[in-house]
Protein backbone atom coordinates (compact mmCIF):
# COMPACT_ATOMS: atom_id res chain seq x y z
CA UNK A 1 0.00 0.00 0.00
CA UNK A 2 1.11 3.59 -0.57
CA UNK A 3 1.03 6.06 1.74
CA UNK A 4 1.43 9.55 0.66
CA UNK A 5 3.58 11.79 2.04
CA UNK A 6 3.23 15.67 1.93
CA UNK A 7 6.23 18.69 2.89
CA UNK A 8 5.76 20.42 6.24
CA UNK A 9 4.20 23.27 6.25
CA UNK A 10 6.54 26.51 6.52
CA UNK A 11 6.75 27.27 10.77
CA UNK A 12 4.80 24.05 11.48
CA UNK A 13 4.54 23.07 14.86
CA UNK A 14 5.79 26.55 16.13
CA UNK A 15 4.13 28.65 18.97
CA UNK A 16 3.90 31.78 20.59
CA UNK A 17 5.74 31.60 24.12
CA UNK A 18 3.05 33.39 26.28
CA UNK A 19 3.60 32.91 29.87
CA UNK A 20 6.67 31.30 28.52
CA UNK A 21 9.89 30.06 30.96
CA UNK A 22 10.21 32.14 33.85
CA UNK A 23 6.80 34.04 33.28
CA UNK A 24 4.26 31.63 34.26
CA UNK A 25 1.64 32.92 36.46
CA UNK A 26 2.89 36.46 36.48
CA UNK A 27 -0.15 38.89 36.24
CA UNK A 28 -0.08 42.50 35.12
CA UNK A 29 2.45 42.02 32.33
CA UNK A 30 2.18 42.70 29.02
CA UNK A 31 3.45 44.43 26.04
CA UNK A 32 7.10 45.67 26.45
CA UNK A 33 6.64 44.84 30.22
CA UNK A 34 6.64 41.25 29.28
CA UNK A 35 9.47 41.75 27.18
CA UNK A 36 11.88 43.35 29.59
CA UNK A 37 10.99 40.77 32.15
CA UNK A 38 11.50 37.89 29.87
CA UNK A 39 14.90 39.58 29.24
CA UNK A 40 15.79 39.25 33.03
CA UNK A 41 14.34 35.93 33.43
CA UNK A 42 16.69 33.23 32.05
CA UNK A 43 14.94 30.68 29.62
CA UNK A 44 15.27 27.00 29.37
CA UNK A 45 16.53 25.46 26.02
CA UNK A 46 13.13 24.00 24.04
CA UNK A 47 13.76 20.53 23.18
CA UNK A 48 9.97 18.85 22.35
CA UNK A 49 9.71 18.45 18.35
CA UNK A 50 6.11 19.39 17.07
CA UNK A 51 4.30 16.14 16.20
CA UNK A 52 3.47 15.39 12.15
CA UNK A 53 6.78 17.52 10.71
CA UNK A 54 9.82 15.51 11.66
CA UNK A 55 12.08 18.25 9.94
CA UNK A 56 11.62 21.75 11.60
CA UNK A 57 13.43 22.39 15.04
CA UNK A 58 11.53 22.52 18.47
CA UNK A 59 8.80 24.43 18.49
CA UNK A 60 9.99 28.13 20.83
CA UNK A 61 13.87 27.97 19.43
CA UNK A 62 12.26 30.41 16.53
CA UNK A 63 10.36 32.57 18.71
CA UNK A 64 12.95 32.96 20.73
CA UNK A 65 15.56 33.84 18.75
CA UNK A 66 12.79 36.47 16.57
CA UNK A 67 11.04 37.73 19.85
CA UNK A 68 13.56 38.10 21.69
CA UNK A 69 17.01 38.38 21.15
CA UNK A 70 19.14 35.75 19.10
CA UNK A 71 21.06 35.62 22.55
CA UNK A 72 19.15 35.14 25.80
CA UNK A 73 20.11 33.94 29.24
CA UNK A 74 19.54 30.09 30.19
CA UNK A 75 18.94 28.02 32.84
CA UNK A 76 20.80 24.53 32.76
CA UNK A 77 19.34 21.81 34.35
CA UNK A 78 22.59 21.75 37.06
CA UNK A 79 20.90 25.16 37.97
CA UNK A 80 23.95 26.88 35.93
CA UNK A 81 22.90 30.51 34.27
CA UNK A 82 24.59 30.55 31.22
CA UNK A 83 23.10 31.60 27.35
CA UNK A 84 21.80 30.10 24.94
CA UNK A 85 22.26 31.66 20.83
CA UNK A 86 19.87 31.18 18.13
CA UNK A 87 20.52 33.50 15.57
CA UNK A 88 23.18 32.84 12.35
CA UNK A 89 25.11 35.36 13.12
CA UNK A 90 25.62 35.42 17.09
CA UNK A 91 26.60 31.38 16.27
CA UNK A 92 28.48 32.07 13.91
CA UNK A 93 30.81 34.62 15.51
CA UNK A 94 30.89 31.92 18.69
CA UNK A 95 31.98 29.32 16.69
CA UNK A 96 35.03 31.91 15.23
CA UNK A 97 35.76 33.25 18.85
CA UNK A 98 39.00 31.69 20.52
CA UNK A 99 37.84 33.19 23.79
CA UNK A 100 35.38 29.89 23.95
CA UNK A 101 36.72 26.85 24.65
CA UNK A 102 35.14 23.17 23.47
CA UNK A 103 36.71 21.47 26.88
CA UNK A 104 34.06 19.24 27.65
CA UNK A 105 35.10 19.27 31.86
CA UNK A 106 34.30 23.48 31.56
CA UNK A 107 30.47 22.80 30.17
CA UNK A 108 27.32 22.66 31.88
CA UNK A 109 24.88 20.53 29.63
CA UNK A 110 21.92 21.61 28.12
CA UNK A 111 20.43 18.82 28.43
CA UNK A 112 19.50 16.83 31.52
CA UNK A 113 20.08 13.16 30.73
CA UNK A 114 23.77 14.22 30.13
CA UNK A 115 25.37 15.68 33.32
CA UNK A 116 29.00 16.31 34.25
CA UNK A 117 31.79 15.21 31.57
CA UNK A 118 35.06 14.87 31.77
CA UNK A 119 37.62 15.82 29.53
CA UNK A 120 38.14 14.61 25.90
CA UNK A 121 39.84 11.56 25.54
CA UNK A 122 43.48 11.33 23.63
CA UNK A 123 42.70 12.26 19.91
CA UNK A 124 39.22 13.39 20.14
CA UNK A 125 39.29 16.80 18.72
CA UNK A 126 35.70 18.16 19.15
CA UNK A 127 36.62 18.73 23.26
CA UNK A 128 40.57 20.76 22.41
CA UNK A 129 41.59 24.09 22.17
CA UNK A 130 44.41 25.53 20.65
CA UNK A 131 47.52 24.91 20.89
CA UNK A 132 46.70 20.92 21.42
CA UNK A 133 43.88 20.99 19.16
CA UNK A 134 46.21 22.76 16.53
CA UNK A 135 48.87 20.15 16.74
CA UNK A 136 46.00 17.80 15.86
CA UNK A 137 44.62 19.81 13.25
CA UNK A 138 47.69 20.41 11.12
CA UNK A 139 48.95 16.66 11.29
CA UNK A 140 45.22 15.79 9.87
CA UNK A 141 44.22 18.32 7.26
CA UNK A 142 47.12 18.04 4.90
CA UNK A 143 45.92 14.29 4.42
CA UNK A 144 43.03 14.63 2.82
CA UNK A 145 44.50 15.23 -0.26
CA UNK A 146 42.83 16.03 -3.36
CA UNK A 147 44.32 12.53 -4.90
CA UNK A 148 42.96 10.36 -2.05
CA UNK A 149 39.57 12.49 -1.96
CA UNK A 150 39.17 11.29 -6.02
CA UNK A 151 40.45 7.68 -5.32
CA UNK A 152 37.83 7.90 -2.23
CA UNK A 153 34.72 9.06 -4.56
CA UNK A 154 35.48 6.50 -7.09
CA UNK A 155 34.94 3.80 -3.89
CA UNK A 156 32.45 5.78 -2.89
CA UNK A 157 30.42 5.51 -6.13
CA UNK A 158 31.24 1.45 -6.88
CA UNK A 159 29.99 0.96 -3.27
CA UNK A 160 26.82 2.86 -3.77
CA UNK A 161 26.23 0.89 -7.29
CA UNK A 162 26.92 -2.48 -4.94
CA UNK A 163 24.24 -1.32 -2.85
CA UNK A 164 21.56 -0.19 -4.81
CA UNK A 165 21.54 -3.88 -6.61
CA UNK A 166 21.54 -5.47 -3.68
CA UNK A 167 18.50 -3.30 -2.49
CA UNK A 168 16.83 -4.57 -6.15
CA UNK A 169 17.68 -8.35 -5.85
CA UNK A 170 16.30 -8.03 -2.08
CA UNK A 171 12.89 -5.90 -2.60
CA UNK A 172 11.11 -3.94 -0.64
CA UNK A 173 9.75 -3.21 1.61
CA UNK A 174 13.81 -3.11 3.77
CA UNK A 175 15.05 -0.55 5.95
CA UNK A 176 17.48 2.03 4.00
CA UNK A 177 19.20 2.51 6.94
CA UNK A 178 20.64 -1.15 7.46
CA UNK A 179 20.37 -1.31 4.16
CA UNK A 180 21.88 1.67 2.06
CA UNK A 181 22.86 4.61 4.27
CA UNK A 182 24.88 3.00 7.27
CA UNK A 183 26.73 0.54 5.05
CA UNK A 184 27.53 3.58 2.81
CA UNK A 185 29.65 5.79 5.21
CA UNK A 186 31.14 2.32 7.14
CA UNK A 187 32.76 1.33 4.46
CA UNK A 188 34.16 4.51 3.30
CA UNK A 189 35.68 4.97 7.17
CA UNK A 190 37.22 1.45 6.07
CA UNK A 191 38.42 2.92 3.27
CA UNK A 192 40.15 5.88 5.04
CA UNK A 193 41.51 4.08 7.85
CA UNK A 194 42.63 0.74 5.74
CA UNK A 195 40.97 -1.69 7.59
CA UNK A 196 41.79 -5.18 5.72
CA UNK A 197 38.80 -6.30 3.34
CA UNK A 198 38.60 -10.11 6.06
CA UNK A 199 37.83 -7.38 9.05
CA UNK A 200 35.17 -5.46 6.86
CA UNK A 201 31.92 -7.50 7.44
CA UNK A 202 33.25 -7.08 11.29
CA UNK A 203 33.66 -4.07 11.51
CA UNK A 204 30.09 -3.27 9.94
CA UNK A 205 28.67 -5.60 12.15
CA UNK A 206 30.20 -3.23 15.35
CA UNK A 207 29.30 -0.37 13.58
CA UNK A 208 25.46 -1.00 13.29
CA UNK A 209 25.36 -2.03 16.85
CA UNK A 210 26.60 1.85 17.44
CA UNK A 211 23.83 2.93 15.09
CA UNK A 212 20.53 1.53 15.37
CA UNK A 213 17.71 1.10 17.70
CA UNK A 214 17.64 -2.66 17.81
CA UNK A 215 20.96 -2.57 19.77
CA UNK A 216 20.11 -2.44 23.70
CA UNK A 217 23.15 -0.50 25.56
CA UNK A 218 25.69 -3.40 26.95
CA UNK A 219 25.45 -4.27 23.07
CA UNK A 220 26.99 -0.97 22.09
CA UNK A 221 28.87 -0.97 25.06
CA UNK A 222 30.15 -3.90 23.46
CA UNK A 223 30.79 -2.63 20.03
CA UNK A 224 32.52 0.47 21.49
CA UNK A 225 34.90 -1.36 23.59
CA UNK A 226 35.87 -3.98 20.33
CA UNK A 227 36.08 -1.38 18.22
CA UNK A 228 38.38 0.61 20.07
CA UNK A 229 40.99 -2.78 20.67
CA UNK A 230 40.03 -3.05 16.88
CA UNK A 231 41.31 0.27 16.09
CA UNK A 232 44.70 -0.12 18.37
CA UNK A 233 45.95 -3.35 17.13
CA UNK A 234 45.48 -1.83 13.81
CA UNK A 235 47.35 1.46 14.56
CA UNK A 236 50.47 -1.36 15.89
CA UNK A 237 49.58 -3.58 12.21
CA UNK A 238 50.20 0.01 10.67
CA UNK A 239 53.58 0.74 12.09
CA UNK A 240 54.82 -2.76 10.54
CA UNK A 241 53.17 -2.76 7.70
CA UNK A 242 52.10 0.65 6.09
CA UNK A 243 49.37 0.76 3.17
CA UNK A 244 47.87 3.78 1.45
CA UNK A 245 45.08 5.27 3.75
CA UNK A 246 45.76 8.11 6.35
CA UNK A 247 46.17 5.83 9.42
CA UNK A 248 49.93 4.36 7.79
CA UNK A 249 50.09 8.13 6.70
CA UNK A 250 50.02 9.54 10.44
CA UNK A 251 52.60 6.37 11.69
CA UNK A 252 55.51 8.91 10.07
CA UNK A 253 54.21 11.45 12.68
CA UNK A 254 55.32 11.93 15.88
CA UNK A 255 51.80 10.90 17.11
CA UNK A 256 52.04 8.08 19.93
CA UNK A 257 50.32 4.47 19.49
CA UNK A 258 47.55 6.02 22.19
CA UNK A 259 47.07 8.99 19.72
CA UNK A 260 46.60 7.48 16.18
CA UNK A 261 44.06 5.17 18.21
CA UNK A 262 42.30 7.76 19.39
CA UNK A 263 42.71 9.86 15.88
CA UNK A 264 41.41 6.68 14.44
CA UNK A 265 38.45 6.16 16.96
CA UNK A 266 37.59 9.68 16.49
CA UNK A 267 37.31 10.07 12.92
CA UNK A 268 35.29 6.57 12.99
CA UNK A 269 32.35 8.84 15.61
CA UNK A 270 33.13 11.70 13.75
CA UNK A 271 32.54 10.46 9.33
CA UNK A 272 29.88 7.49 10.11
CA UNK A 273 26.59 8.39 12.27
CA UNK A 274 26.62 11.78 11.05
CA UNK A 275 26.70 10.96 7.42
CA UNK A 276 24.22 7.66 7.70
CA UNK A 277 21.97 9.99 9.81
CA UNK A 278 21.84 12.49 6.85
CA UNK A 279 21.56 9.93 3.71
CA UNK A 280 18.44 8.38 5.58
CA UNK A 281 16.87 11.77 6.79
CA UNK A 282 17.75 13.65 4.10
CA UNK A 283 15.99 10.44 1.67
CA UNK A 284 12.82 10.87 4.07
CA UNK A 285 13.10 14.82 3.87
CA UNK A 286 12.81 14.30 -0.25
CA UNK A 287 10.38 11.90 -0.01
CA UNK A 288 7.98 14.53 2.09
CA UNK A 289 8.97 16.88 0.02
CA UNK A 290 7.65 15.33 -3.80
CA UNK A 291 8.45 18.44 -5.69
CA UNK A 292 11.75 18.52 -4.21
CA UNK A 293 12.79 14.91 -5.32
CA UNK A 294 11.40 15.12 -8.38
CA UNK A 295 13.96 18.25 -9.02
CA UNK A 296 17.02 15.90 -8.24
CA UNK A 297 15.67 13.19 -9.80
CA UNK A 298 15.46 15.04 -13.45
CA UNK A 299 18.72 16.71 -12.47
CA UNK A 300 21.04 14.95 -11.24
CA UNK A 301 23.67 17.64 -11.31
CA UNK A 302 21.77 19.80 -8.69
CA UNK A 303 23.04 17.24 -6.40
CA UNK A 304 26.13 19.49 -4.67
CA UNK A 305 23.41 22.33 -4.14
CA UNK A 306 20.88 19.89 -2.69
CA UNK A 307 23.59 18.46 -0.35
CA UNK A 308 24.11 21.70 1.02
CA UNK A 309 20.24 22.89 1.80
CA UNK A 310 19.59 19.45 2.82
CA UNK A 311 22.17 19.94 5.71
CA UNK A 312 20.77 23.39 6.46
CA UNK A 313 17.29 22.72 6.12
CA UNK A 314 17.92 19.52 9.18
CA UNK A 315 21.03 20.17 10.82
CA UNK A 316 20.96 16.77 12.33
CA UNK A 317 24.52 18.10 14.81
CA UNK A 318 21.71 20.24 16.44
CA UNK A 319 23.40 21.86 19.55
CA UNK A 320 27.12 22.96 20.75
CA UNK A 321 27.86 24.06 23.88
CA UNK A 322 31.49 26.27 24.31
CA UNK A 323 32.41 28.05 27.68
CA UNK A 324 33.99 31.89 28.05
CA UNK A 325 37.23 31.46 29.58
CA UNK A 326 37.50 35.70 29.83
CA UNK A 327 34.66 38.05 29.81
CA UNK A 328 33.39 38.44 26.44
CA UNK A 329 31.08 41.04 24.92
CA UNK A 330 28.77 40.37 22.55
CA UNK A 331 25.53 41.40 21.12
CA UNK A 332 25.62 43.91 23.36
CA UNK A 333 25.50 41.79 26.73
CA UNK A 334 28.06 40.46 28.57
CA UNK A 335 29.53 37.19 28.69
CA UNK A 336 31.27 36.13 31.67
CA UNK A 337 34.35 33.75 32.04
CA UNK A 338 33.20 30.56 33.22
CA UNK A 339 29.39 31.22 31.83
CA UNK A 340 28.79 28.25 29.44
CA UNK A 341 26.86 29.38 25.81
CA UNK A 342 24.19 27.15 24.04
CA UNK A 343 24.97 27.19 20.29
CA UNK A 344 21.56 26.17 18.26
CA UNK A 345 22.44 25.23 15.19
CA UNK A 346 19.26 24.41 13.61
CA UNK A 347 18.15 27.81 14.98
CA UNK A 348 20.51 29.33 13.18
CA UNK A 349 20.04 27.80 10.02
CA UNK A 350 16.70 28.68 10.10
CA UNK A 351 17.28 32.31 10.71
CA UNK A 352 15.27 34.33 8.31
CA UNK A 353 17.59 36.83 8.58
CA UNK A 354 20.31 35.03 6.61
CA UNK A 355 17.97 32.25 4.26
CA UNK A 356 14.83 33.93 3.31
CA UNK A 357 11.48 31.27 3.82
CA UNK A 358 13.72 29.22 6.03
CA UNK A 359 11.01 26.78 6.95
CA UNK A 360 10.70 25.69 3.47
CA UNK A 361 13.21 23.14 1.73
CA UNK A 362 14.26 24.23 -1.60
CA UNK A 363 16.92 21.95 -3.50
CA UNK A 364 17.80 25.35 -5.71
CA UNK A 365 18.78 27.95 -2.91
CA UNK A 366 21.98 28.70 -2.53
CA UNK A 367 22.32 27.96 1.03
CA UNK A 368 26.12 28.58 0.83
CA UNK A 369 27.50 29.55 4.44
CA UNK A 370 25.57 26.83 6.57
CA UNK A 371 26.55 26.07 9.97
CA UNK A 372 25.68 22.45 9.48
CA UNK A 373 29.69 21.50 9.45
CA UNK A 374 30.29 23.75 11.99
CA UNK A 375 32.27 27.47 11.44
CA UNK A 376 35.81 28.22 12.66
CA UNK A 377 39.02 25.48 14.00
CA UNK A 378 36.26 23.11 14.83
CA UNK A 379 35.01 22.72 11.25
CA UNK A 380 34.11 19.49 10.49
CA UNK A 381 37.48 17.79 9.14
CA UNK A 382 36.00 15.05 7.31
CA UNK A 383 33.30 17.11 5.55
CA UNK A 384 34.63 16.99 1.88
CA UNK A 385 34.32 13.08 2.06
CA UNK A 386 30.81 13.44 3.46
CA UNK A 387 30.03 15.73 0.76
CA UNK A 388 30.84 12.99 -1.54
CA UNK A 389 28.95 10.20 0.01
CA UNK A 390 25.84 12.36 0.31
CA UNK A 391 26.19 13.80 -3.30
CA UNK A 392 26.53 10.21 -5.02
CA UNK A 393 24.36 8.62 -2.89
CA UNK A 394 21.31 10.55 -3.02
CA UNK A 395 20.99 11.06 -7.36
CA UNK A 396 22.08 7.56 -7.46
CA UNK A 397 18.94 6.62 -4.62
CA UNK A 398 16.12 8.33 -6.48
CA UNK A 399 17.44 7.20 -10.37
CA UNK A 400 17.33 4.02 -9.47
CA UNK A 401 14.03 3.81 -8.07
CA UNK A 402 12.20 6.83 -9.18
CA UNK A 403 9.05 5.61 -7.70
CA UNK A 404 10.88 5.01 -4.12
CA UNK A 405 8.49 5.58 -1.22
CA UNK A 406 7.53 5.43 2.46
CA UNK A 407 6.71 1.94 3.16
CA UNK A 408 4.84 2.78 6.00
CA UNK A 409 3.03 6.26 7.76
CA UNK A 410 5.66 9.13 8.37
CA UNK A 411 4.29 9.34 11.45
CA UNK A 412 5.34 5.84 12.20
CA UNK A 413 8.82 6.56 11.40
CA UNK A 414 10.84 6.19 14.74
CA UNK A 415 13.04 9.19 15.32
CA UNK A 416 16.15 9.61 17.36
CA UNK A 417 15.29 12.79 19.21
CA UNK A 418 17.27 11.71 22.71
CA UNK A 419 20.79 12.30 21.09
CA UNK A 420 22.88 15.22 20.01
CA UNK A 421 22.02 13.69 16.11
CA UNK A 422 19.16 13.94 15.01
CA UNK A 423 17.65 11.77 12.51
CA UNK A 424 15.71 8.46 11.83
CA UNK A 425 16.43 5.16 13.55
CA UNK A 426 15.07 3.04 10.42
CA UNK A 427 13.34 4.17 7.45
CA UNK A 428 11.04 1.51 5.69
CA UNK A 429 10.82 2.21 1.78
CA UNK A 430 9.60 0.31 -0.78
CA UNK A 431 9.03 0.53 -4.77
CA UNK A 432 7.66 -0.94 -7.67
CA UNK A 433 3.45 -1.50 -7.89
CA UNK A 434 1.45 -0.23 -5.51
Amino acid sequence: MQHETSACPAGHGTRKIEGAEGTEGIEGTEGTEVADLREREPVTLPTARASGCPFNPPAGLGELRDDQAPLVRMRYPDGHIGWLATGYDTVRSLFADSRFSARYELMHYPFADIGELPPAPVGDMTGMDAPEHTRYRKLLVGKFTVRRMRALTERVEEITAEYLDAMERKGGPLDLVKDFAQPIPALMICELLGVPSRDREMFQEWTLQLTTLVSDQQAQYEAMNALGEYVHKLVLNKRVEPTDDLLSDLTTTDLTDEELAGVGSFLLGAGLDTTANMIAHGTFALLSNPDQLAALRDDPALAPQAVEELMRYLTIAHTTVKTATEDVELDGRLIKAGETVTMSIEAANRDPLRFPDPDTLDLHRKATGHLGFGHGIHQCLGQQLARVEMQVALPALVARFPDLRLAVPSEDIPLRTGKNIFGVHNLPVTWGEV
